[in-house]
């Protein structure tokens, strides 16, 4: 689905742990994995043009995320 990245470390993304990037028409999303001080977390970013938008989703509630995505996308075929 997404292309696996290893970025190079930066003073900025030194905790980033893994990262997927799609690219959707005119929208690319990256999806990362990052550890910080409180714990690992989902960092999702939509990118479009020069704006960027972010979301963080705690890695502990991961599971229920991607339940509920799944949930949706089903609706999504149902209709």
């Amino acid at each position: 689905m997404g292309e696996q990245q290893h970025p190079i470390p930066t003073t900025v993304d030194d905790d980033i742990i893994c990262t997927e990037k799609i690219i959707a028409d005119r929208k690319t999303f990256f999806i990362d994995l990052k550890s910080n001080a409180r714990g690992r977390v989902v960092r999702i970013t939509e990118k479009v043009s020069s704006n960027r938008d972010r979301i963080m989703v705690p890695a502990e509630i991961l599971d229920d995320f991607i339940e509920a995505l799944q949930d949706i996308r089903k609706a999504n075929l149902e209709n």
